[in-house]
């Protein structure tokens, strides 16, 4: 009944989209710029397709793409069509291939364009640059049979009536291909279920519902109340975006993401439903995975982590453990491991969440196979201290 959504990328799978920057691409004479933007197209047209595949394979119901599938397309100096590339006839099967694959499948494919594209921004250059994008996202969910381009409400510029009807006005300047597929989500700071569905409303706009933004951001309506609301707002399948917060509902910032969903801030008024839900969380595939397991098994399963240790002698220590603080002040009080016992004091410099202790095992194994410029590589690349 519930199609699991997967968010652009993948936390432990070798499947990855590709991208350059406006600089880079700018220092080239342009049929060598052409011809790298091609690259990275095809590149990523390949890329989409093995996503798709893992989707398919492991019962992940839809996947949101990349806003930079095809890389800087949009830009104002460094932007191109598809048919100014070398492969443009190319790029456009491939990405019509993945189409077909989703069709075969019965699987579902959306954007959700970055938060530069703002519909009622009070600066007319940017709404023309959001007008664009949005564009060139629908050219490709043409190919690829996506429904759905989800945007936010954008600022309430200190009047929230008013920018809610430059928003509604400014629809006029996109094209069927958009509007048809446009969408509006509430957010965890302006705008909230209640003030968004008057707009939908008017304007035919279906409501993503956020159910994290509106815990954080709360109006007069309940989780049940706005579940219903937007529900009704959709004339096809409708989609529903959930995460939980880093900290808990009680930390200082709950609109930060987890790596992982809690379980229990799954709506009970969603289960039996036919809907989308996009899991927006850091563990992507393996979040996806965990929250499917939870939801058909009615009980959370416990979050193990992989850590690495720095020790008083500089050595690097790698261990498992499903509550890293209570384990690393067991380090220290000498009473965890013969290892650091006498290398003490030690400091957590990595930590890495993993959804089951068969998988914390495995890349526990894993990590301690590494060279000891790999682990510091591995650190380095993280900033110090994370969790995956």
């Amino acid at each position: 009944m519930i199609r699991l959504g997967l968010c652009c990328l993948f936390r432990d799978q070798p499947i990855k989209f590709l991208t350059t920057t406006a600089t880079s691409i700018s220092k080239m004479k342009r049929h060598d710029a052409l011809a790298k933007l091609s690259r990275l197209c095809l590149e990523n047209a390949a890329a989409l397709l093995a996503a798709l595949q893992f989707c398919a394979e492991n019962k992940i119901g839809c996947f949101r793409v990349n806003s930079q599938i095809l890389p800087i397309k949009t830009h104002p100096t460094c932007g191109y069509s598809v048919g100014d590339l070398p492969d443009g006839d190319e790029i456009i099967r491939r990405f019509k291939e993945c189409g077909t694959f989703v069709k075969k499948h019965k699987l579902r494919t959306c954007f959700h364009p970055d938060q530069f594209v703002v519909m009622n921004s009070p600066r007319l250059d940017v709404v023309e640059k959001s007008v664009q994008e949005l564009e060139y996202q629908a050219e490709v969910a043409e190919w690829i049979g996506a429904d759905v381009i989800n945007i936010h409400g954008g600022g309430a510029y200190g009047d929230k009536p008013k920018a809610l009807d430059d928003f509604a006005r400014n629809l006029d300047r996109l094209s069927l291909s958009v509007r048809s597929r446009l969408t509006v989500e509430n957010d965890d700071k302006t705008y909230t279920p209640a003030d968004l569905l008057p707009l939908c409303k008017a304007t035919g706009i279906p409501l993503v519902y956020d159910v994290h933004h509106h815990r954080c951001n709360p109006d007069s309506l309940s989780v049940e109340q706005a579940t219903k609301k937007a529900l009704a707002t959709w004339g096809r399948e409708p989609m529903f975006h959930l995460s939980s917060p880093i900290e808990g509902w009680d930390g200082r910032k709950p609109e930060r993401h987890h790596d992982f969903i809690d379980v229990k801030d799954f709506p009970d008024c969603w289960r039996r439903k036919k809907i989308t839900v996009e899991v927006e969380a850091k563990a992507k595939e393996v979040a996806v995975e965990k929250l499917r397991t939870e939801l058909k098994n009615g009980q959370p399963e416990t979050i193990w982590f992989v850590y690495l240790l720095r020790c008083a002698d500089g050595s690097l220590y790698t261990g498992i453990s499903n509550d890293v603080p209570r384990r690393l002040v067991q380090h220290n009080a000498g009473i965890a491991s013969r290892y650091t016992r006498s290398r003490l004091p030690a400091v957590l410099v990595y930590q890495e969440a993993l959804a089951s202790h068969s998988l914390a095992l495995k890349r526990e194994l894993a990590i301690k196979a590494l060279s000891r410029q790999e682990k510091e590589l591995l650190i380095r690349a993280a900033g110090g201290v994370k969790s995956k």
